[in-house]
């Protein structure tokens, strides 16, 4: 039987361009941006799990982190259905603003594209879903 994946998951943002994930779903040929992070493991907090994904996802340590808001995510990637319970947080780093804007990235692990998109003028959607209605808040 599927299970729900608890994740957790940051957002940096910048001069109004948030850096994400790109993604595609061939199956339905949509593009997409998804907040950076991963899957909590077993006796580690939220904070933890987020800290640790974006020592392995980009070889940064984070600053300060805020938890935004707990969104449950319910999906079809691929053909595939999922399920998330996602801790967003704000994140800050030095080390991530010192990224230029124009910077093409990849995860270290994977090789998913990572870059700064501008968060008002992006049509690609983001995810999980209710970290647009997030970013936008922000602003």
């Amino acid at each position: 039987m599927p299970s729900i994946r608890n994740i957790a998951v940051g957002l940096p943002v910048r001069d109004g361009h948030v850096l994400v994930l790109d993604g595609n779903d061939s199956v339905k040929g949509l593009a997409f941006h998804r907040a950076i992070g991963g899957g909590i493991e077993f006796g580690e907090t939220a904070e933890e799990a987020l800290r640790r994904e974006f020592v392995e996802e980009l070889g940064v340590a984070l600053g300060r982190v805020e938890l935004l808001e707990v969104v449950e995510n319910i999906f079809t990637y691929e053909g595939t259905p999922g399920h998330e319970i996602a801790h967003v947080f704000a994140v800050e780093s030095a080390e991530i603003d010192a990224i230029p804007l124009d910077a093409r990235l990849h995860v270290l692990d994977q090789g998913s594209p990572i870059r700064w998109v501008p968060i008002r003028e992006t049509p690609d959607p983001f995810f999980p879903h209710g970290v647009a209605e997030l970013l936008h808040a922000r602003l």
